[in-house]
């Protein structure tokens, strides 16, 4: 009798057989050691994922109520868009604004207004999600397993409370890359194309990020056409509905850049460095590690491990046509079982999320070598990376089921399979902890909320300044940064129209606006991050100049720092320094 381990590949709907030789702990009537019962989310998906939208929408909504954030810059922003309607604007399209504008008038000018949509569309995504994965995968399990994945990073949490143009576009991208796969499975439906068209109209009006998608159809269909699972027609058909879908998002757009010196498309150029300053360097490899460490902190780094390995197992298995199991960590579960997917629609599915998470992670890092790349810019792969850590995590799962039926002598559960428990618990916890931000027991100068907040009392301490000068009725706000002159737009008293001075920086939303030329003879109070020494023309445009710094404050604990200046007499001298920068 051979005395080696024999462990046969793994199914989930058969028992295990045990090593040669062993004694197992439980034995099926087969003869062979049965697995422990399967999780609750195998046997009942549906009740499980409800369960997890349920309680994630509550605590998302709970957070919003609760005010213990203040709208961050980029809400205020799309706020103060939102007061005035236009077909786009200077740096997104106008959906954004559409939206806010639908929930204010429901629930009024408050941060649960603005955010209500955030909460909403997060519901709507895992949704998504769910459905996606279990109809069109046939794998409710990993739709219940790719939910709390999603609701584990930090970049899923922010989106679900966080009114930005990332919040519509994960719903429109989520939804395209499975039009796609129902496209593969069922390519004469009419539906999924409109559905499709759907997605993408609405997602390029979110945010020109959506037309990345195309890329991803195209190597879609080429990695279905390879291995002869493309029905005939299907590449016209898909390319012609997202062409036209992407051609309706653009025309306001375009439409508006028309009229406005075509400032959007400069500008994203010149962030993409393209154009400007960044496109005279080529490389710069010091943002590299920024990058990487940037992803890191907004997916966590044993989550992006996950998409990492699952992104590489589902390319291989694109390529090749075939599954594996690398050494010691499953990521795509082999051979066809009634729990699982098929062998062609796991080649279909693995096609699709490669085709998904690839081209856009990997674009952006290797970018980042030549000019800086945001944290949220390669957001969209991870509509895909999550399913694909769901995916190594099903495996990890399955292979601990399979680990326990081995006594002593068996093989050792490798270290990945004794982490699960650990990613599990980090992940509940950092949801709790980014929902329960004053639980934070960090001191307020290593609290990165910090900075986000104190917006709610300086409006207080903004109208109390007000209030002293000789004739509050006649006094603007102002500041000299775009995000700035936002959240003063939302949290001054009165929400006013507020104006953003261009003392030399790059243009904005607010340069496209009127400046406060009607208003001469008015006091002023400008709102400055930084400080003491103020820019010196100032006393070019005000009779008199007077500097404070304020220490805000939230809920009893620090707030961020501001600089207040109190201006006396304004002569009509509006600032326009013409650096051209976009």
């Amino acid at each position: 009798m051979s005395a080696s381990i024999h462990r046969p590949e793994f199914r989930p709907d058969a028992p295990y057989a045990g090593p040669h030789g062993a004694r197992p702990a439980s034995v099926s009537h087969h003869g062979a050691p049965a697995l422990p019962p399967a999780p609750v989310w195998e046997r009942n998906p549906a009740l499980c994922a409800g369960i997890i939208i349920a309680i994630t929408t509550l605590v998302r909504l709970w957070f919003v109520l609760s005010g213990q954030l203040d709208l961050v810059q980029d809400e205020s922003q799309y706020w103060d868009w939102s007061r005035r309607l236009q077909l786009s604007y200077y740096s997104k399209g106008p959906l954004i604004a559409w939206l806010i504008h639908g929930w204010t008038a429901l629930l009024g000018d408050t941060e649960t207004g603005v955010r209500m949509g955030a909460v909403v569309n997060s519901a709507l995504a895992q949704t998504l999600l769910y459905l996606g994965a279990a109809r069109l995968f046939r794998a409710p399990a990993l739709g219940v397993l790719t939910l709390f994945v999603a609701n584990a990073t930090p970049l899923f949490m922010a989106s679900g409370v966080l009114m930005t143009t990332d919040s519509p576009l994960l719903l429109c991208w989520a939804g395209a890359l499975f039009c796609l796969h129902w496209i593969s499975l069922e390519p004469r439906r009419r539906t999924p194309y409109v559905l499709l068209f759907a997605c993408m109209a609405l997602g390029v009006l979110a945010k020109y990020m959506m037309l990345g998608i195309a890329g991803v159809a195209v190597l879609w269909l080429w990695g279905l056409s390879r291995h002869g699972l493309l029905a005939r027609g299907v590449a016209w058909r898909v390319l012609a509905v997202m062409l036209a879908g992407a051609a309706v998002g653009m025309l306001p757009i375009l439409a508006w850049n028309i009229s406005n010196d075509w400032v959007s498309f400069r500008h994203v150029a010149t962030l993409a460095g393209v154009a400007g300053k960044a496109a005279k360097t080529f490389l710069t490899p010091e943002r590299l590690p920024e990058h990487l460490g940037a992803q890191a902190g907004i997916i966590t780094p044993w989550w992006l491990g996950l998409m990492l390995a699952g992104g590489w197992r589902a390319l291989r298995h694109a390529c090749k046509g075939h599954a594996g199991t690398p050494g010691g960590m499953a990521c795509s579960t082999p051979g066809a079982s009634p729990n699982g997917v098929p062998d062609a629609g796991r080649l279909r599915r693995d096609i699709l999320l490669a085709a998904g998470f690839w081209p856009m992670w990997g674009g952006m890092t290797l970018w980042s070598l030549h000019t800086r790349i945001y944290p949220n810019w390669p957001a969209m792969s991870y509509v895909a990376g999550i399913m694909l850590a769901a995916c190594c995590l099903s495996d990890l799962i399955a292979a601990r089921r399979r680990d326990t039926v081995l006594e002593p002598g068996g093989a050792p559960a490798t270290v990945w399979r004794k982490l699960v428990p650990v990613w599990a618990v980090l992940g509940v916890l950092t949801f709790g902890l980014v929902h329960a931000q004053d639980a934070l027991p960090l001191p307020p100068q290593y609290n990165p909320a910090t900075r986000l907040k104190g917006w709610a009392d300086l409006g207080g301490h903004l109208d109390e300044v007000r209030r002293q000068l000789p004739d509050p009725d006649r006094v603007f706000f102002f500041s000299d940064a775009y995000d700035m002159t936002a959240s003063l737009a939302f949290y001054a008293p009165g929400q006013p129209v507020t104006y953003c001075a261009d003392f030399g920086r790059r243009m904005s939303q607010y340069d496209i606006w009127p400046s406060p030329a009607d208003k001469v003879g008015w006091d002023a109070v400008l709102v400055r991050r930084d400080g003491p020494n103020m820019p010196r023309q100032l006393a070019a445009m005000f009779d008199s100049v007077q500097v404070t710094r304020y220490q805000s404050t939230h809920r009893g604990k620090p707030g961020r720092e501001f600089w207040v200046v109190v201006l006396r007499g304004f002569n009509g001298n509006w600032p326009r320094s013409g650096s051209g920068a976009y």
